[in-house]
């Protein structure tokens, strides 16, 4: 790929991720919107045919059996000859009741009656039961296929023939296609207010977010938890030195030097052997070292024991600084929260190493109580957390440490027996 290939797959990324977060907000509500629309009008097309043949179903049975019980078919059926008398009737009661066809029967079937004469005399094409039962069938016959139903003619509890009662599929279609309209009307209604929901979600989006792209919107989520986890691990760092300070002050004015020394001497070792993994680590990102270093306050400060395992030879994250802060400090601010929560002993484990590839293993794991393992699912979604959410943000740190992680096409997984939350990133270009 040339130069100029670059200049302009460069410019291509550049205008598809100028899509406002606002825009991508009405986009994929409107989406969502047509496929649920389009799933509405296919199930309102199939109940409605659910209901056609259910009715045509109904009016068959009803009619067959209303024939079937004619005293005036049972004695006709009996007499013999019965097609000259019972023709003009089934004529009638097709014209009454608009079904395609009326067949009465002799008890092996051939027929006495038929919409079409020439098929008087001759065999019924359809299942006659083996015993004397009502049965409903689609069957093809001589008018195309077809809605029936057979019904038995008894005569003193002896079976005298039969009588059956069709509609025909295409008569079922055409009193399906005037119920269309109306399920294209309820989808369209459908689609119409899911549109101006869209319209005002994306309003509301712009509202909050003004013109920025989606990315730049997670970029500044990033940012504000970025800085939120470093401010509390400062502070922590700082109230900690203060109260030593403090303590060392207040045992030198008693006289109690030794004391007072010790406490100094303790305090700078323990720092000291923080500073010693993070500045090991030949290609280390001093902004995670950083964050390491104030969150050890923040743990001691808790009653939680920190440790750190920090390998040399872990490569650099391919995360920009922000974003590197925004996910180890979540995950450790999580982890924190549950060692807190549980028993003793309390404590909280941070490792980075190198991983197959070259790629950056991230773990973060506590001594809280786990996850419930109906809840493993969750944790991932935005605004869901096993604690009530508050000032900081809680029900956010989890969704979007996934977001960048997965977006700088790593992975993050979460294992139990100890909880811990296992990052892996791919390995840094140059």
């Amino acid at each position: 790929m040339d130069a100029r290939q670059l200049e302009r797959s460069d410019a291509m990324a550049g205008r598809r991720g100028t899509t406002s977060a606002a825009s991508r907000v009405f986009l994929v509500l409107l989406g969502a919107v047509v496929i649920v629309g389009t799933v509405v009008a296919l199930l309102l097309v199939f109940e409605a045919q659910r209901a056609v043949r259910a009715e045509a179903e109904r009016v068959t049975r009803a009619l067959a059996e209303t024939i079937a019980a004619t005293d005036a078919v049972g004695t006709a059926l009996s007499s013999g000859d019965a097609s000259d008398e019972l023709q003009p009737y089934a004529e009638r009661l097709m014209a009454a009741t608009g079904v395609d066809f009326i067949t009465i029967m002799t008890p092996d079937g051939i027929r006495v009656t038929h919409r079409d004469r020439d098929e008087i005399g001759r065999h019924y094409i359809g299942t006659i039961p083996a015993a004397p039962q009502t049965l409903t069938e689609e069957f093809t016959g001589t008018l195309g296929p077809s809605v029936r139903t057979i019904a038995p003619v008894e005569v003193g509890g002896r079976l005298v023939g039969w009588a059956s009662v069709g509609v025909t599929v295409q008569s079922l279609s055409s009193a399906f296609f005037p119920r269309l309209p109306f399920a294209i009307v309820i989808a369209l209604a459908v689609v119409a207010a899911g549109f101006v929901g869209a319209w005002a979600a994306g309003r509301v989006t712009k509202r909050v977010t003004g013109d920025l792209p989606a990315g730049s919107v997670r970029d500044a989520v990033s940012s504000y938890e970025s800085v939120r986890t470093l401010g509390e691990a400062l502070r922590a760092q700082t109230h900690e030195h203060g109260n030593r300070m403090h303590t060392a002050v207040a045992l030198l004015e008693l006289g109690r030097t030794e004391e007072a020394i010790e406490i100094l001497t303790e305090t700078s070792r323990q720092s000291q052997t923080l500073v010693d993994q993070v500045t090991a680590r030949r290609d280390g990102d001093p902004t995670v070292g950083a964050l390491i270093l104030g969150k050890a306050s923040q743990a001691r400060e808790r009653g939680i024991d920190w440790i750190v395992d920090i390998d040399p030879a872990a490569p650099r994250s391919t995360l920009a600084p922000v974003d590197a802060v925004s996910v180890v400090g979540n995950l450790i601010d999580n982890a924190l929260d549950a060692a807190a929560s549980g028993v003793e002993p309390r404590w909280v484990r941070v490792e980075l190493a190198p991983a197959a590839g070259g790629a950056l293993s991230i773990v973060v794991s506590d001594s809280g109580a786990g996850i419930p393992p109906e809840l493993a699912d969750r944790v991932w979604e935005h605004g869901f957390s096993t604690k009530p959410a508050d000032a900081a943000g809680r029900g956010v740190g989890l969704a979007l440490v996934k977001s960048i992680v997965e977006g700088a096409g790593g992975t993050i997984e979460v294992e139990a027996s100890p909880t811990a939350f296992r990052v892996t990133l791919p390995r840094r270009r140059r």
